[in-house]
């Protein structure tokens, strides 16, 4: 209890005097978190779509874990009443609600916040949480562009905080299973790793530019964003597919299935090659605003020659392997393949060279369905309580995905946008995270930042 309590102490004085966006943090009270007798309180930002599952996982662990849900924040006050009433109805606590975060990080009561926000949002409100002292769960991808996923790093280590990256595969007892098999040998040397993103995605249309409605807070949703007038169309959800705030399906669902295969392939490192080639198909751009591409075909090479493949299909499409894996991965070794489904438990089957039936696998192949897998773990893993079990030891070390894991698999997909936009090839160097001998795709590694929500170099 001592331990915890002085890292807590520790974590928590250490943000005095820190200024944020102009906002001043005052130290935090260490006798306030004594008198919460070693209560976690959270808080959710980003309360829409992926947010509800926040929030029902955190009200699922109150009582088993100790942690309190108290805070909502959204930029949108639509979603206050709903969301709220999940809160009381779960675990009979009534939360507060703020649009501004700065305001959430501001109050010494909250210990942890998660961030279900659009992805523009993610490295900017990590580093303020940071330096306010708050432990961080932050969705995939973790950060809009590679330059924040450094950022985010350094803000971590340097506030002595925890921040855990929501690929809850990395908590999923199967996927564990599946990744010690690999790197035990289990289909000889992995040479080759492909992860698939398909989903069927319809043109979601277009409308004239409009009056943002009176529950939206718009320009701290667009924070760090450039100025454009408001539309329906770029907003909830479709902000996916514009590159001001989103990074496409490859940068959506696709980071789940990058971080899967660099993990199999095990290189904690960047890769020193990428070639994507992709566009708009079966969607008439006349009808339709979206911007990134809906089909994305990219290869990465690494410094000892091993291929990292990824394919993002938007429109119609057959699965792939003998488990019908439509988002999911496979594995290529000298002695032969593996395949594994990406939802709901990842199970998975390996099979010996030319042989047709696997040779192992996991123990519940029943488990394969194609739904969402959930937030509260897979295969019996809880990807929140390991935040919350490292909070408490106070150990990086404890963590699933800290954040240079999760910067590691995100900036694939970045990479892979950038040499699509730019149409050609790309060399990197991972020692700089520069491009070799190319300022303008290095130029698309940061982006100009809407005062007062910048990204700083220094955090």
């Amino acid at each position: 209890m001592t331990k915890r309590r002085d890292f807590i102490k520790k974590s928590v004085l250490g943000t005095a005097g820190i200024a944020i966006g102009g906002m001043g943090f005052s130290a935090r009270s260490y006798n306030s978190v004594i008198g919460a007798n070693e209560r976690i309180n959270f808080a959710v930002i980003g309360i829409g779509g992926r947010g509800g599952s926040h929030i029902s996982s955190l009200c699922s662990l109150k009582d088993s874990h100790n942690v309190r849900l108290i805070t909502l924040c959204d930029t949108d006050e639509q979603f206050f009443a709903g969301r709220s009433k999940t809160v009381i109805d779960r675990t009979g606590d009534k939360p507060t609600t703020e649009w501004d975060m700065r305001k959430v990080f501001d109050n010494p009561d909250i210990h942890a916040v998660t961030f279900a926000t659009p992805n523009h949002w993610h490295a900017l409100g990590t580093i303020w949480a940071c330096q306010a002292g708050k432990h961080v769960y932050v969705e995939k991808p973790c950060d809009h562009n590679i330059f924040e996923g450094r950022k985010m790093i350094e803000a971590s280590r340097k506030y002595n905080v925890r921040v855990q990256v929501g690929f809850q595969n990395r908590s999923g007892s199967n996927m564990l299973e599946a990744m010690k098999f690999l790197h035990d040998g289990g289909i000889g040397e992995v040479y080759m790793a492909k992860g698939l993103c398909y989903k069927l995605r319809d043109s979601f249309g277009i409308a004239k530019d409009s009056t943002p409605p009176a529950t939206l807070h718009y320009d701290m949703w667009l924070g760090p964003a450039p100025w454009r007038q408001y539309n329906e169309k770029r907003g909830h959800y479709n902000w996916h597919w514009f590159w001001d705030t989103g990074n496409g399906d490859t940068g959506n669902q696709g980071p789940h299935q990058f971080d899967v295969a660099r993990w199999g392939l095990n290189k904690n490192e960047h890769p020193v090659s990428v070639y994507a080639a992709g566009g708009i198909y079966g969607i008439d751009p006349k009808e339709c605003a979206q911007e990134t591409p809906n089909t994305l075909s990219c290869t990465f090479k690494y410094s000892d020659g091993k291929i990292l493949e990824f394919e993002t299909r938007g429109r119609y499409t057959n699965a792939e392997s003998s488990v019908n894996v439509l988002i999911g991965n496979l594995f290529y070794g000298t002695e032969g393949y593996l395949e594994l489904y990406g939802e709901p438990a990842m199970p998975w089957k390996a099979f010996r060279k030319r042989e047709k039936e696997p040779f192992a696998g996991s123990k519940d192949d029943a488990s394969i369905k194609q739904e969402q897998p959930t937030l509260t773990g897979s295969g019996g893993g809880n990807h929140f309580t390991n935040l919350i079990d490292a909070i408490r030891s106070g150990k990086d070390s404890d963590l699933n995905c800290n954040i240079t894991e999760g910067h590691f698999s995100c900036a694939l997909p970045h990479m892979a946008n950038i040499s699509h936009r730019l149409g050609r090839g790309l060399k990197f160097n991972g020692a700089t995270e520069k491009f070799v001998n190319d300022p303008e795709a290095d130029a698309m590694l940061t982006r100009l930042y809407r005062k007062p929500y910048v990204v700083p170099d220094k955090v």
